[in-house]
């Protein structure tokens, strides 16, 4: 079970960035954090970074007829303004998790519209970095139900 997790902009310089708002966590630390739990859950994790808009995109096109079982994504900043993201995310045929470490809802007013939270699967945000583990549990869940049901469906096939 492969599970893509999609990093956008300024994420790369966590723990670097405002420590009040984003934590102490770097993102290498947050990956083998969740690579652990992943393993523990038998599920291999493809992790990616990008502060730019048109590589997400790509990435998350990959995911289409792709290995993904799903997409954990913290699109950062381009979650208030990308639409183009948010379309790729619609289209990518995976579920898809959206994560924010902090709470995009107690934030700047401009920061509480999330585009890509409003066709992912779910929305994960205010709880560090805590948060992605959240999600990898959620698409676990997701990917599980998706099997059983395709199992189910292939038997009544085979039975009819």
């Amino acid at each position: 079970m492969k599970i893509l997790v999609i990093q956008g902009p300024n994420l790369n310089i966590l723990g670097h960035r405002e420590p009040q708002i984003y934590g102490h966590f770097t993102l290498e630390q947050i990956h083998q954090n969740l690579s652990a739990q992943a393993k523990q859950n038998g599920a291999e994790l493809e992790f990616f970074q990008s502060n730019f808009e048109g590589e997400i995109i790509d990435k998350l096109q990959e995911c289409i007829g792709g290995e993904y079982v799903g997409v954990i994504i913290n699109p950062a900043a381009f979650s208030h303004t990308s639409i183009a993201i948010a379309d790729s995310i619609a289209s990518c045929g995976v579920p898809v998790i959206e994560v924010h470490i902090s709470n995009i809802h107690a934030r700047e007013e401009y920061r509480t519209k999330s585009y890509t939270g409003a066709v992912s699967a779910g929305v994960i945000t205010g709880f560090g970095a805590f948060g992605y583990h959240l999600a990898l549990m959620g698409i676990l869940q997701i990917a599980n139900e998706i099997q059983a049901l395709k199992a189910q469906q292939s038997q009544q096939d085979k039975n009819k």
